[in-house]
């Protein structure tokens, strides 16, 4: 990465990405395309675990660490959260990767089904293809945006689906910084976009298109070597028009910076 200018699009791991590059000789350029809105609503989660009393569910999906942990912390703020690990013991328990996995065992909550690698939507409903869940409720922890595709699977089985929002995605207060790097990549002075998340492309793509920029962004990114942490993230790229240079396996951070460095380093 010697001397290569990286642009990273990460918020919550940004600091770390940007160590990583710079111990191996790039120029990190952090602009946040996105950040973690609380959206609980204690109300709404009082009602669910009341609904559940009322009409058990069969099985809950669970799909990020942050909010299977917010999701806690309110029943706990309810001091509820014996009666939804009571419930959880009698459902039949799916993972979407480790994070929530971490989450879960936390508590003490048993795991019954996990997604392989990469984690996708793909995955979580391989796992899922022997669970009869006609007529029955499905929990869906929600991550930043709501995974249609995932919910419209399932409703097609028969499930009714129960939706538990903790967080949502929404641009970060600041957007200079990601003003600041696409008046770069149009200069031509970003060598890499590193996107790790499919939010920070819907994002980035919404700003531009608030300032009139969308066109010239898709061309700059498609002149510079994007690099994806996975599936997900590849697939919101390609939606807007942009190639993906390279594609980390496994998504994980270490496999991504390894790859990104071998690509600038040819």
């Amino acid at each position: 990465m010697k001397d290569k200018t990286v642009a990273i699009l990460e918020a919550r791991l940004g600091k770390q990405l940007v160590e990583l590059v710079a111990k191996r000789g790039g120029r990190p350029v952090h602009a946040p395309a996105l950040a973690e809105v609380p959206a609980i609503e204690p109300a709404a989660i009082r009602d669910l675990v009341a609904g559940l009393e009322a009409r058990p569910a069969k099985l809950a999906i669970f799909q990020t660490g942050v909010g299977t942990a917010a999701l806690f912390t309110a029943t706990d703020a309810l001091k509820s959260t014996g009666k939804l690990l009571a419930f959880l013991e009698n459902m039949t328990v799916v993972v979407r990767g480790p994070k929530p996995t971490a989450a879960l065992r936390s508590r003490g909550v048993r795991i019954d089904l996990s997604a392989k690698e990469p984690f996708t939507t793909t995955e979580v409903l391989e796992a899922l293809q022997g669970a009869a869940i006609r007529n029955e409720r499905v929990l869906v922890q929600r991550y930043g945006v709501a995974n249609i595709e995932l919910e419209e699977a399932l409703r097609a089985r028969g499930a009714e689906v129960v939706e538990i929002t903790t967080y949502r995605w929404g641009l970060p207060a600041d957007t200079k910084p990601l003003m600041d790097m696409m008046d770069a990549l149009e200069r031509g002075k970003i060598d890499a976009v590193a996107v790790t998340n499919a939010a920070q492309v819907y994002n980035l793509f919404a700003l531009a298109e608030r300032l009139g920029r969308s066109v010239a962004l898709r061309a700059a990114l498609n002149r510079t070597l994007v690099a994806s942490i996975g599936p997900v993230a590849s697939e919101a790229l390609k939606k807007f028009g942009v190639a993906v240079g390279l594609e980390a396996s496994p998504p994980k951070l270490g496999s991504f910076i390894g790859a990104l460095e071998k690509a600038l380093g040819r």
